[in-house]
């Protein structure tokens, strides 16, 4: 037998609570599913409490870690032969273990990278390359290096 639509299903869930006379249009869960959900949500939020804070990364941050990667991209032949380090696609925390620096000069990132798919086919890298961003991520200040991993 299929299962019921989920419209269905919510109907019939919601015909085993109860509304209260005292209070009209307050829906209350019966106490074995109120002691569930009440341990439910305990548990979530001990979770949350126990995860570390996310940072935020700015747009400029951002813009400064693609503008290296898409220029390391552009200046190693192309993505058709050369993929940067994985941690150079990580615009959720600015570029990670590729970011080395962030000061007052600018976000400085320092990467492998090597033939497509040479990271998840535990390759050698057969490039590196480390670039200054403005802080503002808009311009490339300083290819520090370009070349074969030192």
């Amino acid at each position: 037998m299929a299962a019921p639509p989920s419209s269905a299903r919510a109907a019939a869930a919601l015909s085993r609570c109860s509304q209260t006379d005292e209070q009209p249009g307050v829906v209350t869960l019966p106490p074995l599913l109120r002691t569930k959900s009440l341990a439910a949500m305990a548990a979530a939020t001990a979770l949350l409490a126990l995860q570390p804070a996310l940072a935020q990364v700015s747009t400029a941050q951002v813009r400064a870690l693609n503008l290296a990667r898409n220029w390391a991209i552009d200046n190693n032949g192309g993505l058709a032969v050369y993929v940067p380090a994985a941690c150079m696609f990580n615009t959720g925390d600015g570029g990670g273990a590729c970011l080395v620096s962030h000061d007052g000069q600018g976000y400085r990132y320092s990467f492998l990278g090597g033939a497509p798919g040479w990271q998840q086919n535990n390759q050698s890298p057969s490039q590196e390359t480390e670039l200054l961003i403005s802080g503002d991520g808009r311009r490339v200040l300083s290819v520090l290096y370009n070349g074969r991993p030192r």
